[in-house]
């Protein structure tokens, strides 16, 4: 239910309600706008956050059984001394982007050298393939990160529109037009009440 402003019943304040109420159904309408195309946004984010999730737990699974498979063939040592001197660096470089105002996450993941930098002849095939897939996957487990932040990120920011919107909505502009009736009202009963003063006067002068 709308509720009366508390300002006087004047054509001033008339008349600033009014550039009040433009501006506030201007920025209604933007708001709106702005989080339809959030709500949008976030959805796409939210996809691609579950099939990068089924992708990288499908291939964790596959890894980590041709992990366990070859080790379980291999001598400790052996295993030990494979990985004794890593062959590939990593890099990753936080930065972030707008995205309709909001500043989300933007991650760049750099590899260098080769992941299987020990000697092929004394592993066998499915360790080099795990290993293969341990990378991939944690390229994408980065990637991962950065769009589930994201999205975190943006439905923070949904929220906050989404009630600016419904206060403009249900409150504010419900409020303005309340007030501008009520003081158009009291205006055109002070307009009545003068034209009945005024007529009464001339009466009395005839």
């Amino acid at each position: 239910m709308a509720n009366k402003l508390n300002v006087n019943p004047t054509r001033q304040e008339l008349l600033k309600l009014r550039a009040k109420l433009v501006t506030a159904r201007r920025g209604y309408k933007l708001l709106k706008e702005k989080r339809d195309g959030l709500m949008k946004h976030f959805m796409s984010i939210i996809k691609k956050a579950r099939d990068l999730r089924e992708v990288i737990e499908s291939d964790l699974g596959l890894a980590f059984f041709s992990f366990i498979f070859s080790s379980a063939k291999m001598r400790r040592s052996v295993i030990k001394e494979s990985f004794y001197s890593p062959g590939q660096k990593i890099s990753l470089k936080a930065e972030a982007k707008n995205v309709m105002g909001v500043q989300v996450p933007q991650f760049e993941y750099k590899e260098e050298g080769q992941i299987l930098s020990y000697d092929l002849f004394t592993t066998s095939s499915s360790m080099d393939r795990a290993l293969r897939v341990f990378s991939k996957t944690l390229k994408n487990m980065v990637e991962l990160a950065e769009t589930e932040h994201s999205a975190k990120l943006l439905a923070e920011e949904i929220e906050k529109t989404r009630r600016r919107v419904n206060a403009l909505e249900h409150v504010l502009i419900p409020n303005i037009e309340e007030t501008m009736k009520y003081i158009t009202a009291k205006l055109n009963e002070q307009e009545r009440s003068a034209f009945v003063s005024l007529m009464r006067v001339k009466s009395g002068m005839v």
